[in-house]
């Protein structure tokens, strides 16, 4: 599966004139529309592997976080310093925090993001958002891998330092993956689908 289209914006435009093509997109149904090193992208709906990969993983996550933290499957993040706002498949934040009658929360709101790779969107997930996930501050970042080189793997990041991750966990799928706090939940990953 390839993305749908990619919007590049006309040199010396700004990060106020990308959100606003972003929300005046007008896409098909189930597509997910983000702004990736500052081209608004398209891709399309995922499939249900994936989609059983993130509902496993946020079944487990309100488990293990307090009574007044969600955990939202297309909450809009924002990382302007990078050029990006983001739709990750899961973002664990305190209600609280997140902005009522806005389009977007800024990232640095959310404990936690979750990425399942896509064909499509993989590189996106391993390079440009780890960046713009550690700029902004995320404290911990799951990048769920069903379509790497040679197996499935799953890298937690953590620790963000001057834009940088350190990498906590490095694996492959049917390894146990442990959430530090605030979290402190291992995830079993042996029942996750394979492509």
């Amino acid at each position: 599966m390839s993305a749908l289209a990619v919007e590049h914006l006309p040199e010396g435009d700004d990060w106020d004139r990308a959100v606003h093509l972003w929300e005046g997109m007008d896409v098909p149904k189930g597509c997910k529309v983000e702004i990736i090193e500052g081209i608004v992208t398209v891709a399309p709906p995922p499939v249900n592997d994936h989609n059983l990969i993130a509902e496993l993983v946020q079944s487990r996550l309100y488990a293990a976080i307090p009574s007044d933290w969600g955990v939202f499957q297309t909450l809009n993040v924002e990382v302007p310093s990078h050029s990006g706002l983001y739709i990750p498949d899961l973002a664990v934040v305190p209600r609280s925090e997140v902005p009522r009658g806005e389009s977007f929360a800024p990232a640095a709101v959310a404990k936690l993001v979750v990425e399942v790779t896509s064909r499509s969107t993989a590189v996106n997930d391993r390079v440009a958002k780890l960046k713009g996930y550690a700029a902004a501050g995320v404290a911990l970042y799951l990048l769920i891998d069903p379509h790497a080189t040679g197996s499935p793997t799953i890298h937690l990041y953590g620790e963000p330092n001057d834009g940088k991750y350190r990498v906590i966990h490095a694996g492959k799928f049917g390894e146990a993956v442990h959430l530090p706090d605030p979290f402190d939940l291992t995830l079993d990953t042996f029942t996750f689908p394979r492509p």
